[in-house]
């Protein structure tokens, strides 16, 4: 008899893309705090550092998130 119970597995169709192994998985098998998703398809979660780094460039050229244009002026003047 085990004395530990294995956790299950996750759901069957959920994909996650784990950041500490740099692995896709179906079911949440690692932690919350090291995998990205869940995701619809294992393609999706294949993708998910790429998609994530789009949407970072994204958000840094958007100039209503942009820190330098601020109180100081400095973005503004080009100072």
């Amino acid at each position: 008899m085990a004395l530990f119970k294995r956790r299950p597995a996750g759901r069957a169709g959920e994909w996650y893309y784990c950041l500490k192994h740099g692995t896709v998985e179906e079911g949440p098998e690692c932690r919350a705090a090291d995998r990205m998703g869940p995701y619809g398809t294992r393609e999706e979660a294949a993708h998910a550092m790429e998609r994530a780094r789009e949407r970072e460039e994204a958000w840094r050229e958007d100039p209503r998130w942009n820190d330098d244009a601020g109180a100081g002026g400095a973005g503004r003047d080009g100072v």
